[in-house]
């Protein structure tokens, strides 16, 4: 059995897609968001109930979630793939940034996204003030990120890694990438240089067509 990814464009599968062309892996990709109703959906939320993508079934049948850990799972799998960095202490900073990652980042944008989700019975301008604070408190994260991450020539290493997928991919959303060119311009072009990687562009050009 091959694996199975659910996900749709523009959205963070496109994070777990780039770490199966790392590790040269096969897989059945399901056109699958909580947002869009239909056969993907239903599939996805047999082995999901939260719906959330990526949702990623292994051959064996067991299901992971969380972009965080899976890509974890698949750098300790498949170490060839330099997803997670073999050195010990690189290692610890490339799991440390996936959390930050997926803790705060991610997180914020999920915020952005449903405003409403988070606020009960708000009316449309207290969505409009959640979403623009919370805006502002993820640029200021990602600030935060490049200070702590710097591009060595990657943020794992001599070689483009999991922290890598994860910030080239969710740096796409809610201005951050215009934000970052401005304040953290070194860190911009090192997303830049990830993204130009040539397991890495075609699936970004695929997700996000306009910008390729």
């Amino acid at each position: 059995m091959a694996y199975t990814l659910f996900g749709t464009k523009g959205s963070g599968s496109a994070i777990v897609e780039a770490a199966l062309a790392f590790c040269g892996l096969p897989f059945r990709l399901v056109d699958a968001a909580s947002w869009t109703p239909g056969s993907g959906r239903d599939e996805l939320a047999r082995v999901n109930p939260l719906c959330q993508i990526p949702t990623l079934v292994l051959p064996d049948g067991s299901v992971l979630t969380e972009s965080a850990a899976i890509l974890i799972h698949l750098g300790l799998a498949h170490p060839a793939s330099s997803l997670l960095p073999a050195d010990p202490a690189r290692r610890a900073q490339a799991l440390r940034g996936l959390v930050y990652l997926a803790a705060n980042c991610y997180a914020a944008i999920g915020i952005i996204d449903f405003p409403a989700r988070w606020c009960a019975d708000a009316d449309e301008a207290t969505q409009a003030r959640i979403k623009a604070g919370t805006k502002a408190r993820l640029h200021e994260l990602w600030d935060l990120f490049a200070d702590q991450f710097p591009a060595t020539p990657f943020l794992g290493g001599e070689t483009p890694g999991a922290l890598d997928l994860m910030a080239v991919v969710v740096s796409k959303w809610s201005g951050t990438r215009a934000h970052l060119a401005a304040s953290r311009p070194a860190f911009s072009a090192a997303l830049a240089r990830i993204g130009a990687d040539p397991r890495v562009a075609p699936v970004l050009a695929r997700h996000w067509p306009a910008a390729s």
